[in-house]
């Protein structure tokens, strides 16, 4: 009898959220981990000691920490979270310049080494990371995302529940657009116990948890002096076991958009069906004149960011 074949995730940067992630993915039992980083000893330290938690844990993944590339080969998973994070005063975009040249320098290599792979990209700013990603990759659009909406959809929800003071476990949310200030917290679509939210709370009260929910990270960084990490990693790890177990979850993800929404040739967040072979299928909602404002002011946003990458 052939052997099961055991998956394999690259995490790229073993910072915080590239580590935590880790601990999600084995503790989940996802597949053997790879954690990447270019310091010495602060990959294989901490692949090490999250290895030496899976006795308390009772995981089976296996977890190795490395700076050699070589390492990385037939990964099924390559998630990247390698880059300068924000601190107090910093938007999203001003790790532009930086940013790009360590995705498209991680992607280069990686990609060859797996070529077959789903990309998730983690590294700010967001949807234009992917775009990077995607042209130094080469995979065809279902095979690069970004996460966006998984973690600004769930920061929704948090502060929905926490106004209603029910479970967070009954709240459904939606947001969509660029991975920014401008994203659009979808209040139509959102819901607690499939009640929508609109019966349940002010129509003042709304429109502070859709501004605190677009400045959810800046919030983060203000009060710590570094970006979020634990929700972050999370929302990421539900990305990688959709498309690793198959699950064709539904789920908010920045994906290549070619024509849906009134929109071409960039990364936005929209609803995806996630699945074996990555973003399978993006499902159009009807929007409102107003929604649908919101989502192109957004998507502006995005294309001004993604003009200022270098050529090529």
């Amino acid at each position: 009898m052939a052997p099961i074949k055991r998956h394999k995730i690259t995490i790229v940067g073993a910072g915080a959220t590239g580590a935590t992630l880790a601990h999600w993915c084995a503790a989940k039992e996802l597949g053997d981990i790879v954690l990447v980083d270019v310091v010495e000893g602060m990959p294989q330290g901490k692949a090490l000691d999250l290895q030496q938690a899976a006795p308390v844990e009772g995981f089976d993944a296996r977890v190795t920490g490395t700076n050699d590339y070589a390492e990385t080969a037939d990964s099924d998973i390559i998630v990247i979270t390698a880059g300068a994070a924000r601190k107090p005063g910093m938007s999203r975009d001003d790790l532009l310049g930086i940013n790009y040249k360590i995705v498209k320098a991680v992607t280069e290599a990686t990609a060859p080494r797996s070529p077959e792979a789903v990309i998730i990209v983690l590294t700010n700013p967001l949807d234009v990371m992917c775009s990077v990603a995607h042209r130094a990759s080469g995979f065809p659009r279902n095979r690069v995302v970004g996460q966006s909406g998984v973690l600004d959809s769930t920061r929704f929800r948090t502060f929905i529940a926490m106004e209603l003071g029910v479970s967070c476990e009954d709240v459904t949310a939606l947001v969509l657009g660029g991975h920014g200030d401008s994203m659009v917290p979808m209040v139509r679509y959102s819901y607690a116990g499939g009640i929508p939210i609109e019966r349940l709370l002010p129509r003042e009260t709304i429109e502070r948890l859709v501004e605190r929910t677009r400045f959810g990270g800046g919030e983060i960084v203000n009060l710590m002096g570094s970006s979020a990490f634990y929700a972050p990693s999370a929302a990421v790890a539900q990305m990688v076991e959709a498309v690793l177990r198959d699950r064709k979850r539904i789920l908010p993800c920045a994906a290549l958009l070619e024509g849906e929404y009134g929109q071409r040739g960039i990364f936005a967040g929209v609803p995806v069906v996630l699945g074996g072979d990555g973003v399978e299928r993006v499902i159009e909602l009807d929007l409102t004149n107003e929604e649908r404002a919101a989502f192109e002011a957004s998507c502006r946003d995005v294309r001004e960011s993604l003009a200022k990458l270098p050529a090529g």
